[in-house]
């Protein structure tokens, strides 16, 4: 019994100095780390699973809801899913470069299968993890190769995580004058004048279609003039592309400024997403494309792309890949999905529109026009922070501190709902 507890006494006093040692290490490696900023978006979602209100809404996420706030599905991608689980297909590794018949339907899809830098093969395009692989994909490309700058401008406001994902790619982020709070609308001039002073050669960042947060694009006739901008300083386009189709419901006019920049000789790069247009949120399927002077250059900046991939993530997630492949190739598909994706986007221009109408109706005498002249999923409200606060407190009504909400989640029930609470606040 004495030498039983002998080597117990021994045991313990061998653990101290380990315990002690354990605890020193772990105490001192990462003291120095900061707790950071909650993100904003999911600190709405967060508080408004919290409420118990049964009229409690959550217009702070981007996604896309049916009109019974569910979300949705499209049946193309159901049917794209079990052609491809009847075909018992491997799961072997992508290329680098992901599934080329991907890659090459991506590219069609926003450039236009009659485009001469496609049938030329004046262009390079990859599977990348979403919108936001995509981007950053770009962004370390330009940061490496593209000699003439270091700045990138977005417009004022954008997409909250484009300026991480520029800024830990190495480039210096700026910015240039795009949405109006006086009109709700487009600062045609501010952005005009911006542009026309900044260095040459400097990277700018466009929204193709549907701009988030603000909803407001430029007109056709705005975007002839900032193609000419462009191209007369020398400026270098990065398009981000992350709504085709889920805009007006109709991909080829969403696709217009694209299409017009490099009808115009002007050489650009193209971040696309199927998030928001296919439903695939969590496939995560993307494409980045570089359009070039030549099929030569072409290919060395496929060559020096996929040496960026590879210690990143080696190679890109194969099903959602071949979903969307899918239904982008084969006419049934297609056209099916085509025809779900305007569904889509009318239901959301039509939420606008009764919003407007009901406002109207609560007795608002204020001018929302703003709201049915924006487009896709998201709108600029132009509420106050602290109109949006006595949202959040007295009608369980979440969205972003900016006034931001998310029309997808906007239903025909609860349409009035939201009219009657704004008014409330604002008259």
């Amino acid at each position: 019994m004495a030498l039983l507890k002998s080597r117990l006494l021994v045991g313990v006093a061998r653990c101290q100095p380990c315990l002690a040692v354990v605890q020193g290490r772990a105490s001192s490696w990462w003291s120095h780390v900061e707790m950071g900023p909650p993100d904003p978006i999911l600190g709405v979602t967060e508080a408004f699973k919290r409420d118990t209100n049964p009229k409690k809404m959550n217009l702070g996420v981007g996604a896309y809801r049916d009109d019974n706030g569910k979300p949705y599905v499209l049946s193309s991608v159901r049917k794209a899913e079990a052609q491809l689980a009847s075909k018992n297909l491997d799961k072997e590794y992508l290329p680098i470069g992901g599934l080329a018949e991907f890659a090459r339907a991506s590219a069609q899809l926003a450039l236009g299968e009659n485009c001469e830098a496609v049938k030329n093969g004046q262009f390079i395009t990859v599977q990348t993890i979403s919108g936001t692989g995509s981007l950053r994909i770009g962004a370390n490309f330009l940061q490496r190769f593209y000699k003439y700058s270091r700045d990138v401008y977005l417009p004022k406001p954008s997409w909250g995580n484009h300026t991480p994902i520029f800024r830990d790619a190495g480039l210096e982020v700026k910015g240039y004058r795009y949405y109006d709070p006086k009109t709700c609308g487009f600062d045609f001039a501010g952005a005009l004048d911006d542009l026309s002073k900044i260095p040459e050669q400097s990277i700018i960042l466009f929204h193709a279609c549907a701009h988030n947060p603000t909803g407001v694009d430029p007109k056709q006739e705005q975007w002839k003039e900032l193609a000419a901008l462009c191209k007369s300083r020398r400026l270098f386009p990065f398009f981000d592309m992350a709504y085709q189709g889920f805009a007006s419901g109709d991909t080829d006019r969403d696709a217009w400024a694209v299409r017009h920049f490099i009808q115009e000789g002007i050489n650009l790069v193209l971040s696309q997403s199927y998030a928001k247009n296919m439903g695939l949120y969590g496939e995560r399927v993307g494409a980045f494309t570089v359009v070039c002077s030549d099929a030569e250059e072409a290919k060395r900046v496929e060559s020096q792309i996929k040496i960026l991939i590879r210690p990143m993530y080696s190679n890109p997630p194969l099903n959602g890949a071949r979903i969307a492949a899918s239904i982008l190739t084969q006419p049934d598909l297609r056209k099916e999905w085509l025809q779900e994706v305007k569904g889509m986007a009318n239901r959301i221009i039509s939420m606008r529109e009764q919003l407007v109408s009901n406002l109207k109706k609560e007795g608002s005498i204020h001018n929302w026009q703003h709201i049915s002249d924006q487009i896709g999923m998201f709108c600029f409200t132009g509420l106050r922070p602290e109109q949006v606060e006595r949202l959040i407190k007295e009608f369980s009504i979440y969205m972003t501190k900016d006034g931001r909400i998310s029309v997808a989640g906007v239903t025909s029930a609860n349409n009035g709902y939201l009219a009657h609470a704004i008014h409330q606040v604002t008259k």
